[in-house]
């Protein structure tokens, strides 16, 4: 992808339509070609701009198999608390 206009704080996602996977927290100044990418219980992590598929509409649509192990596990992860969170309410 070729200079795309990322903003900090854009939603990162795994296809357009889907759940929201991360929020861009930096985008690398002076040519590198990578940002830092915020998961949800897990932390920052760096992601080359060859894996983000598209940016569009205030997203970015990163593509998969081209992110590391570690960061498609955190991803995987991210909304466990909010499950645990819905488990709690009290029934009915």
């Amino acid at each position: 992808m070729q200079n795309p206009e990322i903003k900090i704080d854009t939603a990162a996602f795994l296809r357009d339509g889907g759940d929201p996977v991360g929020a861009v927290r930096q985008v690398s100044p002076g040519g590198r070609a990578e940002i830092v990418l915020y998961v949800e219980n897990a932390g920052d992590f760096v992601v080359p701009m060859t894996a983000v598929k598209a940016v569009h509409f205030d997203k970015v649509i990163l593509e998969a198999a081209l992110l590391s192990p570690k960061l498609r596990a955190a991803i995987g992860h991210a909304h466990d608390a909010e499950t645990l969170y819905a488990d709690d309410s009290p029934d009915p």
